[in-house]
Formats: C-alpha cells, structure tokens, sequence
C-alpha cells in the first residue's frame, strides 16, 4: 500500500471521489463499476462481504488505520492538505477516509429470499440516510433480507452505507421490479413465494403492529413506502394487510426510518422467542 499526496485535485486519480457522478461510477474501473465507502469501520464491512478496494483518499494521519485495516491489500492511499480534500469531496471527510471499491454481482431476488422468513421492502424511498437506517435497523433486528425497488436510492450511495454502519454489507438485498403495470411494487412475486404482505400505511382499515396475524405469519414481508407519498395505492391494494403503528398527542406517523425499527421489531418477535 503506498501513500501518493496529490498536488493537483483534478488529477485523474481524484476522479472517483469527486468529479464522477452516481451513475458514472457504476459503469467506472474497466466497466465493473464502483461505489464509494466512506470511513474505515464501511470499507472493512464491504470488503469482508466480497467488494475489493482499488483506492483510498484520506487525510495522512490516516494511513497507518488503513494499512492495520488491509494488511494484505495493495491499492494506492491518496492524500492532500484538508482543505484541499474538502475543496475535492465537497464535504470535510467526517471520517477522515474515503474508498473507491470495485462492485461485484448483485443476487437475484430469487436468490435473496430462499431462507429468509422476515423481509422488508422498499418502495420509492429516495433519501440516502432513510434506507441506511432501515438497513441497520433490518440487520440489527433480525429482518432477513430487504428487497429495494429500483425507484429506491441504491444502498451502495456513500451516504446511506454509512448511516448503516456497514449494515448494506451484512444483510442480503436485492432490487425487485415494479409490478406489471409499471405501478408499485411486484407484491405478486413476494405472494408466488409464500410471503403474506404487510403494508405500512394509514388506513382506517390497517392492524396495528402488535396483531398475532403479523408475529404468527410462516413467511412476512413489511412494505415501507416513500418518505413524503407513502406506498402507491396499487401497492397497499395488492397487500393482504395494510398494519400502522398506534400514535399519540395528535402524531399522525413516524418517519419512515424510525418507524421500520418498530415494525422490524414488532414483526420479529416470535421468530426470536
């Protein structure tokens, strides 16, 4: 591992972490794709899950971590003055590190749910700190694999592997289509293989989180929808439950994020007993 210190941030080095937008990334480092992992504590959890390192930006007290991280890696630890870095990131490295890491293969959803008995699926969820949050909670609690809908922000974005505290790495996932219609999620496909459907919604009609039919369901899946909108109507209709959590002092919902926590917990109970 060698410490290179740039002198010019538009160097062609620099690229991954600063002039490369989100969909660029994916079809950078010879056409296999990168995503960017920041802090240490991240890039240790994706490269554990399989992901390999092919650089590193970081202030250069940092160095020595990130050689007692990857002992056995060789990839370049670029580094510059902080100001320089934060001119480059557009954000002072909270951190102090950044790496470029090569994607592998995503896993079909076909392959994600096999064993799993507790899912949650993501609809339309575009803030990058909410689907870190489900996804640490998920892993956390003991969901078994979360499926994301394509019109979801990827749990790949810098942001969100970080909220999830390495948690994106830890628990399968895959991205699941729209439903036929091009509406809504595909709940048809969760339904072909055994999942009974929760939707989270307010609905005069919803259970709450607490109802045995949830805790004593063989196989469940717990629909989240999108932070403003909620699930499309489609979604909720193709649903065999639509469950809520009880509010009070005129509380209407919860963020999404916090309210993934209950129902994660909730709906894991008897599993966990």
């Amino acid at each position: 591992m060698e410490l290179i210190h740039i002198e010019n941030i538009s160097c062609p080095e620099a690229a991954p972490y600063a002039e490369l937008t989100g969909a660029q990334l994916r079809h950078a480092g010879e056409g296999r794709g990168l995503f960017i992992a920041e802090s240490l504590l991240v890039a240790a959890a994706a490269a554990e899950a399989g992901y390999r390192p092919v650089s590193f930006l970081a202030e250069e007290e940092k160095f020595r971590r990130i050689e007692e991280a990857f002992p056995d890696l060789d990839a370049p630890v670029y580094t510059a003055r902080p100001e320089a870095l934060e001119r480059l990131t557009g954000f002072r490295l909270s951190r102090g590190v950044l790496c470029a890491m090569e994607r592998i293969p995503l896993p079909s959803p076909e392959e994600v749910l096999k064993c799993a008995s507790r899912i949650a699926v993501l609809e339309g969820i575009t803030d990058p700190t909410n689907v870190g949050a489900i996804f640490r909670s998920a892993a956390a609690l003991g969901m078994d694999a979360v499926l994301v809908g394509s019109s979801c922000c990827e749990p790949l974005h810098r942001r969100a592997a970080r909220v999830s505290m390495g948690a994106v790495f830890r628990i399968p996932w895959a991205v699941l289509g729209a439903a036929g219609d091009g509406i809504g999620t595909d709940v048809g496909f969760l339904r072909e293989r055994g999942f009974t459907t929760a939707a989270a919604a307010l609905s005069p009609d919803a259970i709450p989180v607490t109802d045995p039919a949830l805790r004593n369901a063989t196989r469940l899946a717990v629909l989240l929808g999108s932070e403003g909108n909620g699930l499309a109507k489609e979604t909720i209709a193709a649903c065999d439950m639509t469950v809520t959590i009880p509010m009070a002092h005129g509380v209407d919902s919860l963020n999404v994020a916090a309210a993934s926590a209950v129902l994660f917990w909730e709906t894991g109970k008897s599993r966990k007993a």
